[in-house]
């Protein structure tokens, strides 16, 4: 087992920063390689000889929203969304799928696997939907155009990527690590689908309040633009955008499907014992519509109070005390979360839950292990079984629109 120190996990909603410490174990694994060195997987698929796996679809990109702001130069525009609208060569779903990014990545996350499978992107697209990439506000092709307004942090570190993501079970931080066997590869550095993945990790900001700000408006203008009502598909960090538009725009959704979502109540967990405070109002950094109305933050956590016991394998909730004040624009829409077995999220998913129906709202939440899906960390959208997964997600979409088909 790899000792561990303390840790944070933007990508994973957690706590305040730490350091992982180096072990022998990880770096021996320099040597193995899981990858056909003569095929066209992973990083070898860039090859011209190799044939790309992508549908037939056209492709365009935009930007979207932001505002005008002064710069010595003239006017500027800051807060502006890069967005790629992917159509397939025949639509036959009318509700499309907009993708919103976790942590530390970028839209691109959603087009292929680290080994070079085909994506979420692709999947979604042969089953008939358009679907919209976003990069959020200070991210990859939606960088900071006011840079002095974010903070930004550098991309995350090959021994956060291997504990958090990739290879939980070597360091068996939580009881249900031991369960992860989905990641293509050993997880570990030198393994040429870690370093592919490992290396899409970008600059990110640690500024939350003003991104949120302008992903909520940005994205509210997107699917005004799009016009039809569409389904959010979002993992992680991306998940708080998710619930700032759902109350920002709720008439404008299908549906909100979160992947392993960092919209944990009033708290970060890290993976000791014990919890820092982090979304003060509730599921996000920003503001949302509670009725009765609130005035602040600080107002809506004087009546908060922790439940359960605390273990590892199941972190208490923090909950607003009775009676609630409700969100009646974010539970208006419907909601699922999947939640992988190996994941540390499997620990907590349940507070976000809980709270959601606290404030009205009736989600629907897939454990993925009780739909016979096992062994999923929690970028499950990349790993070995990602289009069983997105079968999962594709059957809840059906259901919602009574599709047959």
């Amino acid at each position: 087992m790899v000792k561990l120190g303390a840790l944070s996990a933007l990508a994973l909603g957690l706590g305040a920063v730490g350091m992982v410490e180096s072990s022998s174990s990880s770096s021996s694994s320099s040597s193995a390689s899981s990858a056909d060195s003569g095929g066209c997987l992973g990083v070898n698929a860039v090859s011209a000889r190799c044939s790309p796996q992508e549908t037939l679809h056209s492709r365009e990109f935009f930007y979207v929203g932001g505002r005008s702001a002064p710069d010595p130069t003239g006017n500027i525009t800051v807060g502006q969304l890069y967005v790629e609208k992917l159509t397939p060569l025949v639509k036959l779903r009318p509700t499309p799928l907009v993708f919103l990014h976790g942590g530390g990545v970028s839209g691109t996350t959603w087009l292929n696997t680290p080994d070079n499978r085909p994506g979420w992107a692709t999947y979604f697209l042969r089953q008939g939907y358009q679907v919209y990439l976003v990069d959020a506000n200070t991210i990859g092709r939606s960088a900071a155009n006011d840079p002095a307004a974010f903070d930004m942090a550098v991309g995350m570190s090959d021994q956060f990527v291997e504990m958090g993501f990739t290879a939980v079970k070597a360091y068996g931080a939580y009881p249900q690590s031991r369960l992860h066997t989905q990641w293509p590869g050993s997880g570990m550095r030198g393994d040429p689908y870690f370093d592919h993945f490992q290396r899409s990790f970008l600059p990110y900001t640690t500024s939350y309040v003003p991104q949120e700000l302008a992903v909520r408006a940005a994205a509210c203008e997107l699917l005004s633009l799009v016009g039809a009502p569409s389904y959010l598909v979002s993992h992680s960090l991306g998940s708080k955008f998710a619930v700032g538009i759902s109350n920002d725009c709720p008439r404008r959704l299908a549906g909100s499907i979160n992947l392993e979502p960092s919209t944990i109540p009033f708290r970060a967990y890290g993976f000791a014992l014990g919890s820092t405070p982090a979304n003060p109002w509730g599921l996000t950094n920003t503001p949302l519509d509670y009725e009765p109305a609130v005035s602040s933050a600080a107002e809506l956590n004087a009546s908060v109070e922790s439940v359960g016991r605390e273990t590892l394998a199941r972190r208490n909730c923090y909950r607003q005390k009775e009676p609630a004040r409700r969100l009646p624009k974010v539970a208006s829409v419907p909601y699922l979360a999947l939640t992988g077995e190996a994941s540390v999220h499997v620990t907590y998913d349940h507070c976000i839950i809980d709270y959601l129906e606290q404030v009205g709202g009736r989600p629907d939440w897939i454990k993925l292990a009780d739909v016979g899906i096992r062994g999923n960390g929690h970028f499950m959208y990349l790993e070995k079984n990602s289009l069983e997964i997105a079968a999962v997600v594709h059957s809840w979409i059906k259901k919602q629109q009574h599709w047959w088909w």
